[in-house]
């Protein structure tokens, strides 16, 4: 119920038409997102570097998730690449899940009337252990649907709606289903305090070719800081506290943000300079 309210709310606002007359403090950081993606491709000629660690406790058992994602325009903002390694600690076992390599495309760029939409499509490159739950030895595929928008000096708003597919799992076609909404509040230009929720519906198969079903969500309350340097670089670090709020869910965690922008062109100067 709270995933349709919040989800209802911010397509609602993302309607609104904003106008300012200087560029609002919700624009100091703006691609920074944790659990729910925004919908902002890295401008031309600009490169991010994201590390995501999230700890979480289920039942006394304690797992460790770590991802390394990088995102490239490719020749403009309408077009991005970007790949996604993650890595899993789960009490004696360990080893890299499906690597993920996405494009997105910037259908909508954000106006006073429009919010922003970058619809994504990722392929799912089966490297993982699935004997380990890592992986499901399958190609995978996967779109998600992020919508953007500034609603006023201070607030910034995300919807996500996606959904993913894994032909062929033991003779089982794996459907899964993702719905994610944020606020994010600008204390200041360089500091926010932000809300996520999260939900996935998700299939999975074991050898008896017996499909499992669960439903994880979870609500997560966090902030995020910015150092910008002379150089335009951009370096923003985050902390956040997911909390379970269904029975498959774990029941808590901790989840730490790193992210680094810069420069991979060298900037085209004027006369004289």
């Amino acid at each position: 119920m709270f995933i349709r309210i919040l989800s209802w709310l911010i397509l609602s606002l993302a309607g609104v038409g904003v106008s300012f007359a200087t560029e609002p403090l919700a624009k100091g950081i703006q691609d920074n997102s944790f659990l729910v993606e925004e919908a902002y491709n890295q401008e031309p000629g600009v490169v991010q570097h994201i590390l995501n660690v999230l700890m979480t406790s289920k039942d006394g058992q304690k797992e460790i998730s770590a991802s390394f994602t990088q995102e490239w325009p490719i020749f403009s903002q309408l077009h991005q690449f970007s790949y996604t390694v993650p890595h899993t600690f789960i009490e004696d076992e360990h080893g890299f899940e499906d690597i993920r390599l996405n494009y997105r495309f910037q259908a909508l760029m954000e106006d006073a009337q429009n919010p922003a939409f970058a619809p994504r499509f990722t392929l799912v490159v089966p490297i993982g252990d699935a004997d380990k739950g890592f992986g499901h030895d399958q190609l995978g595929y996967e779109i998600n649907l992020p919508f953007s928008k500034i609603v006023g000096d201070r607030w910034t708003v995300h919807f996500n709606a996606g959904s993913s597919l894994f032909p062929n799992v033991h003779d089982q076609d794996l459907l899964n289903y993702y719905l994610g909404a944020s606020a994010i509040y600008a204390v200041s230009a360089n500091f926010n305090l932000m809300v996520e929720s999260v939900a996935f519906w998700e299939e999975d198969v074991d050898e008896s070719k017996h499909v499992d079903r669960s439903v994880t969500a979870l609500l997560s309350p966090g902030a995020r800081y910015a150092f910008n340097f002379h150089s335009d670089a951009q370096l923003v670090v985050g902390l956040a506290v997911p909390i379970g709020l269904t029975s498959d869910s774990p029941d808590y965690g901790f989840f730490f943000y790193c992210s680094f922008e810069h420069s991979f062109v060298r900037r085209q100067l004027g006369p004289g300079k």
